[in-house]
């Protein structure tokens, strides 16, 4: 799929970037070009240790911001696959800085958009988010704006051979500011901070998010929306899988978040379909042959009013599976 291909990751030293430029210069190591695109240069510096040029020819590390829509299509020349993953996603963080988070999600998608129009990019695949669905803080709400946009985008791509399409999941195991993490670092202090003992998230590894954007990569038409069959997790059975030791205190909710999160919505219902492995909400009016679609995924249609939630999800992590799962994905060396 990826073999003598050339690919632009825009936030590509976060927890997925390195994730993803590990997958592909393992399974494709003759794939063309490989281009991290992200602003911070310590975390580019850093990341050029791991994966130097001299090692892997194939790779480069372009300093830009998703902002600057002229740097960014001069990064996009030469380009086949674009994965957008950046983004400013803290929700605490994007209450207090509203417009600094509309002007990365939002103005950062439009730039992307553009500048994939304006060059010869012919897939891209868009990272969004669980807060995204029925969003009740701005980061889920610029995400919503933003998967809107790309969604949107294959309306106008006129005669041009490009597809646009989307993947939306829960929490990452283990990623940047993710609770497992926070916990593991608090865990040598007695003391675990639990937002509310009812909170519910969805969980995805590294690793299962990586495949979910290669899927959507590989199998778009465009205007998909993908979701992933994932579990759920208790916040309580967390904190007991990292630190049955530990005292647990109820901190309260932050500005902006939700005791359980949702992906797909009733109102989503009358456009999701089955694929097995996946769910998909495909556009209201797709550019291409909805029977034809069906047939080839062979997919089924939802029951009208069908949501997907983490509170009313049917697969469950517990602690025991937890605890595997973090040293699996999170820390080798974890011990309970």
């Amino acid at each position: 799929m990826l073999s003598n291909k050339s690919i632009l990751i825009t936030g590509g030293t976060g927890s997925l970037g390195k994730e993803l430029t590990k997958t592909i210069l393992k399974n494709w190591p003759d794939i063309k070009r490989l281009v991290i695109y992200s602003r911070d240069e310590q975390k580019q510096f850093q990341m050029e240790q791991e994966y130097p040029v001299s090692k892997y020819p194939a790779i480069r590390y372009f300093i830009g911001d998703v902002r600057d829509h002229d740097r960014m299509k001069r990064a996009f020349m030469g380009i086949d696959y674009v994965i957008h993953a950046a983004a400013m996603k803290h929700v605490h963080i994007a209450e207090y800085n509203p417009d600094e988070c509309v002007k990365t999600n939002i103005g950062g998608a439009e730039n992307v958009i553009k500048a994939a129009l304006e060059t010869e990019v012919s897939k891209v695949v868009a990272l969004s988010t669980d807060k995204a669905c029925a969003p009740i803080n701005l980061y889920g709400a610029t995400k919503l704006t933003s998967d809107k946009l790309f969604i949107a985008a294959n309306n106008i791509r006129g005669k041009k051979d490009i597809k646009f399409s989307v993947v939306r999941y829960g929490n990452v195991m283990g990623s940047n500011g993710s609770v497992i993490p926070f916990f593991l670092s608090k865990r040598k202090e007695g003391v675990l901070p639990i937002t509310d003992p009812k909170m519910t998230r969805f969980n995805i590894s590294l690793t299962e998010g990586v495949n979910m954007v290669l899927h959507a990569l590989e199998t778009a038409w465009g205007g998909e929306l993908f979701v992933p069959k994932i579990p759920s997790y208790k916040i309580t059975d967390v904190a007991e899988a990292v630190g049955p030791e530990c005292k647990k205190i109820i901190s309260g909710i932050r500005p902006g978040e939700k005791v359980h999160e949702e992906m797909i919505t009733s109102s989503d219902s009358f456009t999701t379909y089955d694929l097995g492995k996946y769910y998909v909400i495909l556009p209201q009016v797709p550019m291409w042959n909805m029977n034809e679609y069906i047939k080839y995924f062979e997919a089924k249609l939802v029951p009208e009013g069908f949501i997907y939630t983490s509170k009313d999800n049917t697969q469950w992590e517990t602690v025991d599976s937890l605890r595997k799962l973090i040293t699996e994905h999170v820390d080798s060396t974890f011990k309970a």
